[in-house]
């Protein structure tokens, strides 16, 4: 068995911009910080926990308190709750090749995200998929994306009770792939463009517009499965 690792934001979900409004606005609303910087490459934990600890630590000289990460944490959910009003648009093809994959003989899915669990599971739903139907880890696991990969992966072992002989993670920014290599985990890249040379410049071993060409995506972790 293969296990395919996948992200969320921007990768099953359209919801990076949306997600960055959010994160800009609490930080705003609930303790006054503006001119955040929201090219998250430069930030040394791109997940929601290790954005809004290094935003914090750097503007109060101390790390946040649990109530401080607490207040933010529930202003992000009201607003982004309040923007899935309209549904949240899927990455095409996404969820047809979750539903491939779940009923698949060779291959076992897991979650991987560097999104807070609730704001993971609200996209999720808005856009017609179910996070609760995988095994997963988020920001509330770790600060770190690695970290958040490694939970990932053991209880994905739990889950479904058996070893992998294998492990791919499919995501869509260069902090992926930087996780991947640092696990030795061969990546797929998510995205078009800029985006896409640049996950190529980082080791991606494949990168997809989206998963529409579903049937090759499929077969590009077929050949994986027989190198790793």
């Amino acid at each position: 068995m293969q296990l395919v690792m996948f992200d969320i934001d921007g990768t099953l979900t359209e919801t990076m911009k949306v997600d960055e409004e959010c994160l800009v606005r609490s930080f705003v609303e609930v303790f006054g910080f503006t001119d955040i910087e929201t090219d998250w490459s430069h930030y040394p934990h791109v997940t929601d926990s290790g954005i809004f600890h290094e935003v914090y630590a750097s503007r109060m000289g101390r790390p946040p308190t649990a109530p401080d990460v607490s207040r933010f944490r529930r202003r992000f959910i009201e607003l982004l709750a309040a923007s899935s009003q309209s549904p949240f648009t899927p990455v095409e093809g996404a969820d047809r090749v979750l539903s491939r994959l779940a009923s698949s003989g060779s291959h076992r899915v897991s979650l991987a995200t560097g999104a807070w669990r609730d704001s993971a599971r609200l996209k999720m739903a808005s856009a017609g998929m179910c996070f609760d139907d995988h095994p997963a880890a988020s920001a509330d696991d770790a600060l770190e994306r690695e970290s958040i990969m490694e939970i990932s992966r053991q209880r994905a072992r739990e889950w479904y009770g058996e070893p992998f002989a294998g492990t791919v993670y499919v995501g869509d920014g260069v902090w992926d792939a930087r996780a991947c290599r640092a696990l030795g985990i061969p990546f797929i890249g998510i995205g078009s463009g800029l985006r896409a040379a640049r996950l190529a410049s980082e080791g991606a071993v494949r990168v997809f517009q989206d998963f529409s060409e579903d049937v090759l995506f499929l077969e590009t972790l077929d050949k994986l499965s027989r190198t790793v």
